[in-house]
């Protein structure tokens, strides 16, 4: 059995809302080995949170160029808002094309959010004064927010439950691929010996122009989610899927474990109104809501506020060349890598509640540890590059779970707006306030209100860790109709 249709209202002339399905189609998509097929879905998909990653050090790495550009003449504020205004962008973006992907699927929009991302940050090369740089970074904030929520919906409806959460964190972490990208681009672009001047940053964004052409490439052989078509009375192309992966295993003589899940009965649906979605969202999931706005909010302050103006923190306390800010982002993307990649796996088998709690308080600790010895005075420029080297290990880990938990946590129907309206609740309170925030300490160049900021974003860890540890949801090993149950699921017997 695939997918069949159970109501005898089933006909061509009945509406999709009429329509009764009992489906397997989840179940055997859960039950699959990890193959090559999950791989590059991934590698397609996943690299996203590269170019996200290489915008943002992209950001940081130039900043000293965008101050001294004859055509830009920035200041440590400009660059905090920049950051904020890529932010708001994002957050934009992301509610925005996150009902879209909903509405129209997620296959559609992940290559309408390329698209934007790649037209934006070209233009934004070709800026010629602080108000068309900021519009430009805006828009590819918009095509990154959008690309957010597509991507994370689809790669959680096509890995295996067992895997979910290592494939996140590790696809999450990836970001950090684009820093150090974004870093060392900035080393040998920035450097006068090869390009430098205005010529050099503007090279730099051409960066994630051409990714953006390549990635667009690969996407093409991607399906749609076949959770999403069965939604939108499309069972016979979801099934056509779903058999076409099988039978890439059974060419290759690779067993698939028996069935051990019941079929789903699920009622079609042309969309799901926003009445409903916020009754789910902030009604009966309001416990669920709570714990991924606290999350989410915690990160992006954390995340924004430090790696947004970490070039400022080089440049005038440890007074490196805007420069040589490559060579210290690199070890920093490291860490931040490394620590999904290392980590991931215990989010799996020890499970999120105790993996995401502890993560987010260890960051917090650590980081206010560290604010501390650097308002001291007692940690030199590499000693500092370590100290958050060891920090954002752990962050990164906790930070990528952030978007698990909202992407995994809610009904299918409405999740890319989920983690849309989550990503945007906390990236707007957290991502936008903090580099604009931490603009404006460092230009007092004082490094107790430096320090000040860092334990704003320290007890901001601490508190999320707590909230997932006392309300988090257990969804290890499940599947995501068990985790989070279809809002067009129907009751049987």
């Amino acid at each position: 059995m695939s997918t069949h249709p159970l109501s005898p209202a089933a006909s061509d002339t009945d509406t999709a809302e009429d329509r009764i399905y009992e489906t397997d189609l989840p179940a055997r998509l859960d039950r699959l080995p990890w193959t090559r097929f999950h791989t590059l879905l991934v590698f397609a998909l996943g690299i996203t949170w590269l170019l996200d990653g290489l915008e943002v050090t992209l950001a940081g790495s130039v900043s000293g160029a965008l101050k001294s550009s004859p055509a830009l003449h920035m200041s440590n504020a400009d660059i905090g808002l920049a950051g904020a205004v890529y932010i708001a962008g994002a957050v934009l973006g992301a509610l925005f094309f996150g009902w879209l992907t909903d509405r129209l699927g997620r296959r559609k929009l992940f290559f309408i959010t390329l698209f934007l991302y790649v037209g934006a940050t070209a233009l934004t090369a070709f800026s010629w004064s602080l108000w068309s740089f900021l519009l430009f970074r805006f828009l590819t904030g918009a095509g990154i927010g959008g690309e957010y929520t597509a991507i994370n919906s689809t790669i959680q409806e096509f890995t295996p439950a067992r895997f979910r959460g290592w494939v996140d964190l590790t696809i999450n972490g990836t970001f950090w691929v684009g820093a150090a990208l974004g870093a060392f681009g900035s080393i040998i672009l920035l450097d006068p010996a090869n390009v430098g001047g205005d010529l050099g940053w503007r090279l730099c964004f051409g960066i994630g122009a051409v990714l953006g052409l390549v990635i667009m490439l690969m996407r093409l052989w991607v399906p749609e989610s076949p959770r999403w078509l069965i939604i939108h009375n499309q069972p016979e192309e979801a099934t056509r899927i779903v058999e076409n992966i099988e039978k890439h295993y059974r060419e290759r003589g690779i067993e698939i474990p028996p069935m051990t899940e019941k079929p789903l009965r699920l009622r079609a649906r042309d969309h799901t109104p926003l009445k409903e979605v916020f009754t789910s969202l902030f009604v009966v999931h309001r416990q669920r809501a709570l714990v991924g706005l606290t999350l989410l909010t915690a990160q992006a302050f954390f995340y924004n506020a430090i790696f947004f103006t970490y070039a400022l923190v080089l440049t005038d306390f440890y007074n490196v060349p805007s420069e040589h800010i490559g060579w210290y982002v690199l070890p920093f993307a490291l860490g931040n890598f490394c620590g999904p990649l290392l980590l991931g796996r215990l989010f799996d088998v020890i499970g999120r509640r105790v993996m995401i709690s502890s993560t987010y308080a260890l960051s917090g600790v650590l980081l206010a540890i560290s604010g501390y010895l650097f308002q001291q005075e007692i940690l030199n420029v590499t000693q500092q590059t370590i100290a958050w080297m060891v920090i954002f290990f752990f962050a990164s880990a906790a930070a990528s779970s952030a978007y698990l938990t909202v992407a995994e946590t809610f009904p299918l129907e409405i999740r890319a707006l989920a983690i849309a309206v989550f990503y945007a609740f906390g990236t707007g309170l957290g991502g936008i306030v903090g580099p604009s925030l931490f603009g404006e300490l460092i230009e007092s160049h004082d490094r107790m209100n430096v320090f000040i900021g860092y334990l704003i974003g320290a007890a901001l860890m601490i508190i999320a860790g707590v909230v997932q540890g006392v309300w988090g949801v257990a969804a290890e090993r499940k599947s995501l109709e068990e985790v989070a149950r279809p809002l067009s699921q129907v009751q049987t017997g």
